[in-house]
């Protein structure tokens, strides 16, 4: 035999042999997506939401400002009832009826402590009434709730112009447009995230806390010394000052105190704001929402008294316009002309400004909460339960923003028409979640029940009388649109369930035994073309790589000539394997003329068929407006056809490459930068954290080689789950930021805590199929974060 010379691949054999590229895509972002990113911030991912909890401090400003803000305005609107009515006699009875409402403030503090001990993931009326009363009294709490928040968010940022138009009287023309812009800048505020509006928003809470300490602390001490100025009621611009009444009350009537005292009612709300929120806390997350609550009700149990006790002594009386408010008043009496005192009060009214502004917070932070339960339980639209762009539920901080910017508009953004809409819904959800408590208390009988449900029985039949009097008191003030209101919501958000249901109820139905039905033997494709473009290239490609058992063009015939440039360019073309049937359109209605042809290819042939549909998308929104949207109704024609199955295969103009029917790939080719980028932020989408407690011997996945024996810990990315019938295997893609590796566990269908977004170490020896590093049956870790 001769000798057979070993001859040395040549360099085209070489290249022919080295394997082909990766595939490289850039996926642009859209204009919107980038505007986002750069007003908001870099998108957090998933796994970061357990970091966006907020400890005590940062809570309190969060959760705290609504009910906290509510001391610099609950005395005056008490007083703003109490002066047309008994005139000099209201500062003799407003410190009682404060005292009142502090009673009922405390009472809802211990009530709030024990549902958030029982519901420590989410103890909000809505939960609780839901859990114990079924969905109808649910949704009733959740509206009250809701509806309550926006008004929150109005009569806040109201409140607080109105302070800032104390302080600058010529800012009193523009107090709409003024309280718009707060509503829009503390929407920009949670929109970049919980964490970051809760350190920005926290300073100005604390900044008013300290401002009103100083001013109870100096104010007290000069009430003590007898030093403080008593002021006059003949000012214009005051409300009109009633004379003595015949009343049993210092010469109120019942009805009066009882109004006067809905009027207050405003002070203890908020109060189930941290209840709403305790998933938003540092662990243990119910112990420190439990302790913030006590914190949010001393502070503004003191704020609260001591300024109706300052105001009672200087006879401060709020004023028809509502500027200057009484806080205002009482801050010029104690601090004084002096020039240290014009300082004092213009930082008073600064803080004051800031806290009623701020305390929209409370409702941005509960608001979109709220709703996305509703909205999993297929009461509300299903957008409200996603995620944006820095883990907050944005559809929720929108439509928030949205609700409140209308109220403001049309009350002329004045906190007197605002207030008689408030604190209903509040204390309706008060009492359905004091009830729901009490009956959970009575069902479990838990280790000291009788307690818990002397507390929240108590606080529910309290609920329910400042509900009442509200109620009547506010009824024709405005109060009726709430009570008119919150029905009819209820009953519409139940239609909205009833279709959610129903259509879960359709696609369910046989859902197991169509995915496995018999199918025909045969597999036809056909492409529906109008011209030989880019588009229509993209789907003669796509079909080819299916392989069907018969594979052809359509074109409906509506204008002869360009059927026939069609048909010369498809025999110019020279795909032998591909017929093009031009079919004719007399009528012009290209969507009957395909369900028909489908018809009669159906009719001639047992087989499943195929329809696949050029589309071509344009990048600007004018842009579509000069062209038709036939793709779509073809598609909508032909889905309800038995055995069809329709493919839109989109083709963005401007965006796409002629590349893309390339089947030589260019070993040249670089990705671009946004391709770079998209690569880098998907590696630090799986980098591990830092606290995670790894193995010490383990390796980055990126340098593992074929034949490793190694450790490796990583995100789980994805988790392939086989069909009953399949064989017996689960399927982990691991990966740490430097590369990834397939774990794979023979025998096993499932393997509990292996979901995507955990973390794993596996150790073993790392073999290689298809391509890929793979792990078998490796020794495993399930790994945590501290």
């Amino acid at each position: 035999m001769a000798d057979l010379a070993l001859v040395p691949p040549s360099a085209e054999e070489l290249a022919l042999a080295e394997p082909a590229p990766p595939t490289r895509v850039d996926v642009p972002e859209t204009p919107l997506y980038r505007l986002k990113t750069r007003l908001l911030g870099a998108p957090l991912h998933t796994g970061e939401l357990a970091h966006e909890r907020l400890g005590k401090p940062t809570a309190l400003a969060v959760f705290a400002s609504d009910n906290l803000s509510s001391s610099a305005y609950a005395t005056e609107e008490i007083l703003r009832i109490l002066v047309p009515a008994i005139g000099v006699a209201a500062f003799s009875l407003v410190v009682p009826v404060t005292v009142a409402l502090l009673v009922v403030l405390g009472f809802l503090i211990l009530s709030y402590r024990q549902t958030i001990k029982e519901y420590p993931s989410a103890g909000g009326a809505y939960i609780v009434t839901k859990d114990n009363f079924g969905k109808v009294p649910a949704l009733v709490a959740g509206v009250s709730l809701l509806t309550d928040y926006i008004l929150t968010v109005a009569v806040s940022v109201a409140a607080g112009t109105a302070a800032m138009a104390s302080a600058i009287p010529g800012l009193q023309p523009y107090v709409v447009p003024i309280s718009i812009a707060f509503i829009a800048v503390i929407a920009f505020g949670n929109l970049r995230g919980v964490k970051e509006s809760g350190k920005v928003f926290a300073i100005p809470t604390y900044f008013f806390l300290v401002n009103m300490f100083v001013l109870l602390a100096w104010g007290g001490f000069q009430l003590l010394k007898g030093g403080l100025p008593q002021q006059s009621l003949n000012h214009p611009g005051l409300v009109k000052v009633g004379g003595a009444g015949n009343g049993l009350f210092m010469g109120a009537a019942l009805f009066v105190v009882l109004r006067a005292f809905a009027s207050g009612g405003a002070a203890v709300t908020g109060v189930e704001a941290i209840s709403n929120g305790v998933p938003a806390f540092r662990e243990p997350s119910w112990r420190n929402a439990r302790t913030t609550l006590v914190w949010m009700g001393s502070l503004l149990g003191v704020m609260f008294i001591g300024l109706s006790i300052l105001a009672a002594a200087i006879h401060s009386a709020p004023f028809e316009k509502g500027t200057p408010t009484v806080i205002s008043q009482v801050g010029k009496a104690v601090y004084g002309r002096g020039a240290s005192g014009h300082i004092l009060f213009y930082l008073l009214q600064i803080g004051t400004t800031l806290i009623l502004v701020l305390a929209a917070n409370t409702s941005f932070a509960d608001f979109p909460r709220l709703a996305s339960f509703a909205a999993a339980d297929g009461f509300m639209p299903r957008q409200l339960t996603k995620r944006g762009h820095r883990l907050v539920f944005s559809n929720g901080v929108l439509s928030l923003a949205l609700g409140a910017s209308v109220l403001v508009i049309a009350t002329d953004a004045k906190v007197s028409r605002l207030i008689p809409l408030y604190a209903i819904g509040v204390f309706t959800s008060f009492t359905l979640s004091q009830a729901g408590m009490a009956k959970h208390h009575l069902t479990r009988r838990e280790p000291g029940w009788r307690r818990g449900m002397a507390i929240n029985g108590f606080g529910a039949v309290l609920s329910l009388v400042v509900d009442v009097i509200i109620a009547l008191t506010k009824f024709n003030e405005g109060g009726w649109v709430v009570i008119v209101a919150v029905p009819i919501l209820v009953v519409i958000l139940l239609r909205l369930n009833r279709q959610y249901v129903a259509e879960a109820a359709e696609l369910r139905e046989n859902a197991p035994r169509a995915a496995v039905a018999p199918i025909r033997r045969g597999h036809i494709v056909l492409i529906f073309v109008d011209q030989l473009d880019l588009a229509a290239a993209q789907a003669i490609r796509y079909a080819r790589s299916i392989s069907p058992d018969e594979l052809r063009a359509v074109h409906f015939a509506i204008d002869m000539d360009r059927a026939a440039e069609l048909r010369q360019a498809w025999c110019d073309l020279g795909l032998s394997g591909i017929p093009l049937d031009i079919v004719e359109c007399p009528d012009r209605r290209l969507a009957r003329a395909a369900v028909n042809l489908v018809a009669e290819v159906l009719d001639e042939k047992e087989t499943e068929l195929t329809v696949l549909l050029p589309r071509v998308e344009y990048g600007r929104s004018w842009h579509r407006l000069l062209h038709d949207r036939t793709a779509h109704q073809i598609a909508e024609a032909l889905s309800d056809v038995p055995h069809v199955g329709v493919t839109l295969m989109p083709y963005h103009l401007g965006r796409n490459s002629p590349a893309r029917t390339d089947t030589t790939p260019s070993k040249s080719s670089k990705p671009s930068k946004r391709a770079t980028k998209a690569k880098s932020e998907a590696l630090q989408a799986t980098q591990l954290p830092a606290t995670l407690a790894i193995p010490a011997d383990t390796v980055p996945i990126g340098g593992l080689a074929h034949r490793d024996r190694a450790t490796v810990a990583g995100r789980v990315r994805q988790v392939r789950v086989q069909p009953r019938n399949g064989v017996a295997t689960v399927e982990v893609t691991l990966a740490d930021g430097t590369g990834d590796v397939r774990v794979v566990f023979l025998g096993r269908r499932h393997i509990p805590g292996i979901v995507p977004g955990t973390y794993l170490s596996a150790h073993a020896v790392v073999g290689q199929r298809g391509g890929h590093l793979e792990m078998l049956n490796p020794e495993y870790t399930l790994l945590a974060t501290d």
